[in-house]
């Protein structure tokens, strides 16, 4: 009965969370300077802004650098454009989310590649939660992004502070359909520590094999 409980407290804990937030209406009809160029995807502006010693890390009022907004709108040459002119790729908004985990939230698997290529360390701790871009592309079942993620170095067996890796949140989070099985068994393929367990010690198989999820139980064994 405990398990059961600290399991569904954590779950609906995770449900509830506060997420990255991309920029409101209100928000872009605010910006100016680098947030507007870099919403626009105005590389020829981002760069003059730049030249003329614009503040390539200003923030808006959520703590999101121009940077940010680049990685919300998904402006691959204006994130690069930034990056070139000294943007700190690592920089966190309010809600403790880079470039890269909301490129591997966004499901944008080029964008992740970008954003580790341009500076972006796959191991920065992420989300209220002290996770990872990993962690989070898991959760949601993005394969893709968690390829890239594992090819780009990002650490396979990070706990959480909901005492959750990346494999464990693709079972436990996961619908245990295609998107999140092929999620579990690249981690499984890279070398993903199968033994860690959650708070009550559960493992990653034995959640599987509570859920029914057949095909992440041969993945899992």
């Amino acid at each position: 009965m405990r398990r059961f409980s600290l399991l569904a407290l954590a779950i609906g804990t995770a449900g509830s969370a506060i997420a990255q937030t991309a920029p409101s209406a209100s928000d872009i009809a605010s910006y100016a300077g680098l947030h507007l160029a870099a919403h626009e995807g105005d590389v020829d502006e981002i760069n003059r802004l730049i030249a003329a010693g614009a503040d390539v890390d200003i923030r808006d009022r959520s703590q999101r650098t121009p940077a940010h907004i680049a990685g919300f709108a998904s402006h691959d040459d204006a994130l690069t454009a930034l990056a070139n002119g000294g943007a700190d790729m690592n920089a966190l908004e309010n809600r403790a989310y880079d470039v890269l985990t909301i490129a591997a939230v966004a499901d944008d698997p080029e964008l992740v590649s970008l954003a580790m290529e341009l500076g972006n360390a796959p191991d920065q701790i992420t989300s209220v939660y002290d996770g990872t871009a990993l962690i989070a592309a898991a959760h949601l079942g993005h394969h893709d992004v968690v390829a890239r993620l594992v090819e780009g170095g990002a650490p396979l067996d990070h706990v959480n502070n909901l005492a959750w890796t990346a494999l464990i949140e693709a079972v436990v989070l996961g619908d245990g359909g295609p998107d999140h099985i092929k999620t579990v068994q690249i981690l499984v393929d890279a070398g993903a520590d199968k033994s860690i367990g959650d708070s009550d010690g559960i493992s990653p198989l034995q959640h599987a094999i509570s859920r029914g999820y057949a095909e992440m139980v041969e993945i899992l064994k």
